[in-house]
């Protein structure tokens, strides 16, 4: 047993780097501020990067792509909408063949035939003079198209942060990928050493089956991250349409920065009148309210200046013992005013405008539900950034000391007054320390971006801001 023991630790030996100044260095720079998986988790210098995955997703996303084509559509409501105060012309026309024969029952016998054929065309005009249904009409159209450029531009706010939240879900996923790995090679050198140490009898056996529990758990671990990298990879090209390369990282010298102004009640006052779905809603019930004049406006008189010019041909050639051919061709134009009064329509109207007011309060509610719910997004992603801020700034530290500990304990066990349990346990603490600082500046990155968007200032230009910060 010993035989093989001593054969299985030193096959290890053969695998495992017995040097421990690489490892030390590799911990050292994960350790650097930022320096952690997001600028290394996925990225190189020939990667792509944000900007790149953007304008994939802008011509790739489906979804974005509905809404555009929902704009395209909206844009034709004005036109509709004006077509009603405009003049209408149309033009009938009909051609008529008659064969007729008749005989008369006489002293002498009198047979009548007549083969001829009619045509008639007509050609009527009409131009409204007051419809205010079709006046009010041509507002609410206006109104459409505003609601529809905040329509899309809300639908390129919510890509921009759904890119921006899959492209970090990516990094994260690989971060956690790489300091699995890494984990795994630091446990993996204590096993092997807790192995040595019992060969030779300076350990018990309980250090060693420690050890090999953390290398079993590290190794499932692997497999739970590599599986929620692949998710986080699927996300992402359920977006862009493919599927993504090497992504890049975020420098190492980043820091985040506080916003401006460094105050929440501007950042919630802006949010509730420039948001773009308080915007969409506001337009929602601005039409609704315009809805209300206009049902009401059917009980209004309606005048149109109308105009007729018709023309009607008839010929015929008789063939009887009385022979005669004849034909004729008539001409009729008019010009008037055409005047309509509704009286009763039973009680349609009073419903219609009984309908379009109880619109009108659903749309001030749903109004009033998306300013609660810009006030609730600015103030969480307010605080989501300053928070954030210090979050980063304080875990920054907390790795740093970490690192300390784990440094100072792994030299206590060289000197015997520390155990390996002592050593694993401060070697996941400084795993899971990082990983914390990583999710920081990806919620902090999350959370200035659905600041912005929370305010409707959140453009293409964030996107480039942020890519730059990338390598």
């Amino acid at each position: 047993m010993a035989t093989d023991a001593a054969h299985a630790a030193s096959r290890r030996r053969d695998r495992m780097p017995t040097d421990p100044q690489p490892m030390k260095r590799r911990l050292l720079a994960l350790a650097l501020p930022l320096a952690f998986g997001l600028a290394g988790a996925a990225g190189s210098a020939s990667g792509e990067d944000l900007v790149q995955i953007y304008r994939d997703a802008l011509s790739g996303d489906p979804v974005f792509a509905g809404a555009r084509s929902t704009w395209l559509a909206t844009q034709e409501v004005l036109p509709q909408a004006r077509a009603g105060l405009l003049p209408t012309l149309s033009l009938l026309g009909n051609a008529t063949q008659y064969n007729y024969d008749q005989t008369l029952k006489s002293d002498p016998q009198l047979k009548f035939h007549q083969n001829y054929g009619t045509g008639a065309y007509s050609l009527q005009a009409s131009q409204p003079i007051y419809r205010m249904q079709n006046w009010i009409s041509v507002d609410q159209a206006k109104q459409q198209l505003d609601q529809s450029q905040y329509v899309l531009a809300s639908a390129q706010q919510d890509l921009i942060v759904r890119v921006v939240q899959a492209y970090f879900d990516v990094l994260l996923a690989q971060f956690n990928i790489d300091l699995t790995l890494n984990q795994k090679a630091a446990v993996s050198e204590n096993l092997a050493q807790a192995k040595r140490n019992f060969e030779v009898g300076t350990a018990t056996i309980i250090d060693t089956n420690e050890a090999q529990a953390k290398f079993d758990q590290i190794g499932a671990q692997e497999i739970a991250a590599r599986n929620d990298y692949d998710n986080k990879v699927a996300a992402l090209r359920a977006i862009i349409g493919r599927a993504p390369k090497d992504l890049k990282g975020v420098q190492p010298d980043l820091k985040p920065e506080l916003p401006s102004p460094l105050a929440l009640e501007p950042w919630v006052d802006r949010a509730l009148r420039e948001n773009f779905q308080v915007r969409v809603q506001q337009a929602s019930f601005d039409i609704a309210s315009l809805e209300v004049d206009r049902q009401r406006a059917g009980h209004y008189p309606t005048v149109d200046l109308v105009a007729n010019y018709n023309q009607t041909y008839a010929g015929a050639a008789a063939s009887t013992n009385l022979s005669a051919n004849f034909a004729s061709d008539t001409r009729l134009g008019s010009v008037g005013l055409q005047l309509s009064l509704p009286l009763y329509q039973g009680g349609a109207v009073n419903s219609r405008v009984r309908q379009a007011i109880a619109n009108q309060e659903s749309a001030r509610q749903n109004l009033e539900t998306a300013r609660r719910s810009a006030q609730l997004a600015a103030q969480v992603s307010y605080a989501g950034v300053t928070g954030g801020v210090a979050e980063s700034r304080a875990l920054q530290q907390a790795v740093k000391s970490a690192q300390v500990s784990y440094d100072s304990t792994k030299l206590g066990m060289e000197v015997g007054v520390r155990t390996n349990l002592d050593v694993l346990n401060t070697q996941q603490n400084l795993y899971q320390t990082r990983y914390n600082l990583a999710q920081s500046y990806y919620r902090y990155v999350l959370s200035v971006v659905r600041l912005k968007q929370a305010v409707g200032t959140l453009s293409d230009e964030d996107v480039e801001r942020i890519n730059r910060d990338l390598r």
